[in-house]
């Protein structure tokens, strides 16, 4: 019997890995911290998970984007993640887009804009090589933000 390949496009697999990034961002509200989650994927494998953790670790540097780039560096031994992907629920902000540029990752995903701290109201790039895409399943993410925010105005 002839073995079946099942080749997935580009969209069904963004679509899958955000799902896991919401996931994160789901872990993270639960923790009562703003919903946002990251995942890092090199090869179609899922080799880092994180989520904001900045209340936890009273760390205002500690980004689901900053945790995510951390634990793949030290998955792959090496500062640079080239070869990798990373999925954000959330456009990141400035200073995890400078993380995002240093690291020099092949492709950014991202869910939700974020028009008051995204990066790109600053007109800032990331590496040259790095190819970004937004939007991926927005709809799920601003939901979540918009609910844990709905809360704590309560």
């Amino acid at each position: 019997m002839p073995l079946e390949f099942v080749f997935l496009n580009m969209e069904l697999d963004d679509q899958y890995f955000m799902k896991q990034a919401l996931v994160e961002a789901e872990k993270a509200a639960f923790a009562d911290e703003v919903p946002v989650g990251a995942v890092v994927v090199v090869g179609q494998r899922i080799i880092a998970r994180a989520h904001n953790l900045t209340e936890r670790l009273h760390d205002v540097t500690a980004h689901a984007e900053m945790q995510a780039i951390t634990a793949a560096a030290n998955y792959l031994n090496g500062k640079y993640l080239v070869g990798c992907t990373l999925y954000v629920t959330l456009e990141p902000c400035v200073m995890c887009a400078g993380a995002l540029a240093w690291s020099q990752l092949d492709r950014v995903v991202f869910g939700a804009g974020d028009s008051k701290r995204g990066f790109q109201q600053a007109t800032l790039n990331l590496h040259p090589k790095t190819s970004l895409s937004g939007g991926v399943m927005a709809a799920e993410a601003k939901l979540l933000l918009d609910a844990f925010f709905a809360k704590k105005r309560k």
